[in-house]
């Protein structure tokens, strides 16, 4: 063995020692040794001597170094590696992965859980949505439409008339593909052919099953930048390597080189009254991505939840997947949860058929068909021409909300501290705060007002979103513009006001 590599492992069995508070002479010669091995290091780590990610020297050389035999160390590596305490890697070493859990449980449940999982460690939707359904909170942050809104008394009678007519096709297994008639719906207002359709429990299940479909550890993906938070976390939990597209520009040039240099599994896009910033791209826009995505064989996963959120004012561009004329390209994604309720889990998506059948399998394994209630009753809206007319009142009452907002942040907020652009359409204003304010110390303030709104870090890949506010107009009625409004200005004051190192420190909402 080199004497660099010696040297090394007698650093790396010193520190142990240090850690565990034993040298090589003094470890008792109690029975079984192993145990009483066990029970030292189980202690270090406990009291934090020995931290997550801390690395074990190898067992050849604890052996060594304690004059025991390597079966011994081996032996107590195992048995705190089953209690969930230690980790091992082929090739790499063995590593500490969590501390005791409380309460006498027999292992450390968080040292159980599989490495691919500890990567979804982000909690901003899980609170978003939390906070949107607390009635204490008045939210900002979810992406949630004008519910006051939705057509009770229509689905209350298209329910009374499934389960009058239809109540076996509703309790009774259903296709994982969806309801044939539900599909045939879809295709014939949105667009597409049935069999190229797959139902979803709502759009971001939708992702997760393209992540596991589409994506291999490794592979690069190309998304907005900023871009959907729920897109971003799912592709990163599946592994991929994620490279931002600077939607705002929206730089055909700019993709083709990163098209070139990374090479991606796909592109992901939210090109309609887009998440988070309410861009919609122009069709010639459009037409550059298709024909660089044909060039290049690279898929495009575009995400069209808010297509039918527009005002009043010029048409909106054709989807890439109507101008993909040969569906070939382009896999669309699309959820109710926008034009009707989150709270029905309830989208679609629509690829050529490989992929809907490969889709559909692997949807099987976790959820063998989406409720058939759910299909057959917003069936029932959409072929009687209710889904339309709701569309048309919800729009006009969106256009209220942000007319509303826009009107009390103008009001109440001081000039030049809050920046945005107004929508023609979807849900949000995508807001500029100045330098000199950190979004989440505005975040943190506004929350203690019970005012929640979303900083912009979470719809970067990278670095970015530090003085960015994502604020839903749709959620809250216009009557609670102002207030709103008046704690966002108060917490931006406050946060102007703060010393540089105090808004360094502030918590993490």
């Amino acid at each position: 063995m080199p004497k660099t590599a010696i040297r090394q492992s007698d650093q790396s069995v010193i520190g142990l020692f240090r850690a565990i508070g034993v040298d090589a002479r003094a470890l008792p010669r109690t029975r079984p040794l192993y145990r009483r091995l066990v029970a030292l290091l189980e202690s270090a780590i406990a009291r934090d001597a020995l931290a997550a990610g801390y690395r074990l020297p190898p067992e050849r050389d604890l052996a060594s170094a304690l004059q025991i035999s390597r079966a011994t160390v081996v032996s107590a590596y195992r048995e705190l590696e089953a209690r969930g305490l230690l980790r091992g890697y082929v090739g790499r070493g063995t590593f500490v992965s969590a501390k005791p859990d409380a309460a006498s449980a027999p292992f450390a449940w968080r040292g159980k859980i599989a490495a691919a999982a500890l990567l979804s460690n982000d909690t901003t939707v899980r609170d978003l949505v939390r906070a949107a359904a607390d009635p204490d909170v008045m939210s900002l942050a979810a992406g949630v439409p004008a519910l006051d809104c939705f057509p009770t008394d229509a689905f209350q009678r298209a329910m009374n008339q499934v389960l009058a007519k239809q109540s076996d096709a509703a309790w009774r297994h259903g296709p994982t593909e969806g309801m044939p008639r539900f599909r045939a719906a879809l295709a014939d207002r949105f667009g597409g052919e049935p069999e190229h359709i797959l139902v979803l429990a709502g759009a971001q299940q939708g992702l997760d099953l393209l992540a596991r479909c589409l994506i291999d550890r490794g592979d690069a993906v190309v998304i907005d930048r900023p871009g959907y938070l729920g897109a971003i976390q799912t592709f990163r939990g599946a592994g991929a390597r994620l490279v931002g597209w600077d939607i705002t520009r929206a730089d055909t040039d700019e993709l083709e080189e990163l098209l070139l240099r990374y090479r991606p599994k796909l592109i992901y896009t939210n090109p309609t009254h887009q998440n988070p910033t309410g861009i919609t791209l122009s069709i010639r826009t459009r037409r550059e991505l298709l024909e660089l995505a044909a060039r290049y064989r690279v898929p495009i996963v575009e995400d069209d939840t808010y297509r039918e959120l527009a005002f009043a004012g010029p048409p909106t561009p054709p989807s890439l997947f109507q101008l993909d004329d040969t569906h070939t390209v382009v896999i669309r994604i699309n959820s109710f949860s926008k034009m009707l309720a989150p709270g029905l889990r309830l989208g679609w998506i629509s690829a050529v058929r490989p992929i809907v059948d490969q889709l559909t399998l692997i949807k099987q394994q976790v959820d063998p068909h989406t409720q058939n209630l759910s299909q057959l009753v917003v069936c029932e809206l959409v072929e009687q021409g209710v889904l339309d007319r709701h569309l048309s009142t919800l729009k006009a009452e969106h256009r209220r909300r942000r007319d509303a907002m826009v009107q009390a942040l103008r009001q109440h907020v001081p000039p030049g501290e809050l920046r945005f652009n107004v929508p023609d359409g979807g849900m949000y204003l995508w807001c500029q705060l100045a330098p000199k304010v950190r979004a989440r110390t505005v975040q943190d303030l506004a929350l203690r007002e019970s005012v929640m709104v979303l900083t912009g870090n979470p719809f970067y890949v990278d670095q970015g979103g530090d003085h960015q506010l994502r604020v839903c107009y749709t959620s809250q009625p216009s009557g609670r513009s102002a207030q709103a409004a008046k704690t966002l200005a108060r917490s931006i004051v406050s946060a102007a006001e703060e010393p540089a190192d105090a808004r360094a420190s502030v918590r993490v909402v």
